[in-house]
């Protein structure tokens, strides 16, 4: 995360739920579905990396159904990619690196009864309910890796899907 941001404040804002590392490593082990709250943090993502472990990367974002969904309802791509990804698919793993609206809602599915994620990598960047959106999953039972405060995004989130991934490569051989 630190060579991903040049930022040595990373060693101060990284918050590791006990069973997040396990959890992520097991998971994509599993071959288990990523998804993604952009197209950047999906391409960050490489396939040399998930197919020899089985995963499949997913971003819905220009999904027509969650675009449908989101006008239809008044909500964010985001939100509405999170109800769509949590009935129909079942990831095992989250990626946020942009949207506090998909973190907050993914939390929000989990507390009224939605199946807990193996991990959440939550990491909106910004100054619009970046921080709190992750204060509210650090908050939570959800296993997590999340960044404190303001600082996060896409790149920083995907590095640590990377990192777990070669962990569980590792771990294969």
């Amino acid at each position: 995360m630190i060579h991903t941001t040049a930022d040595f404040e990373m060693l101060d804002l990284v918050c590791f739920h006990p069973q997040s590392v396990a959890n992520g490593v097991a998971a994509l082990s599993r071959g288990g579905l990523v998804v993604t709250d952009t197209e950047m943090a999906r391409k960050g993502i490489p396939v040399r990396r998930m197919d020899p472990l089985g995963c499949e990367v997913r971003c819905l974002m220009n999904d027509p159904r969650v675009a449908e969904a989101a006008k239809r309802n008044g909500t964010t791509r985001a939100f509405a990619a999170v109800d769509f990804a949590l009935d129909e698919l079942h990831p095992s793993v989250w990626v946020v690196g942009n949207a506090p609206t998909a973190l907050i809602r993914l939390v929000d599915r989990v507390r009224e009864g939605a199946p807990v994620p193996d991990l959440v990598v939550g990491m909106p960047v910004g100054f619009v309910n970046a921080a709190e959106s992750k204060d509210y999953l650090m908050d939570s039972s959800i296993p997590h890796i999340a960044v404190k405060g303001r600082k996060g995004g896409s790149a920083l989130a995907a590095c640590v899907v990377n990192a777990l991934a070669e962990m569980a490569l590792r771990k294969s051989r």
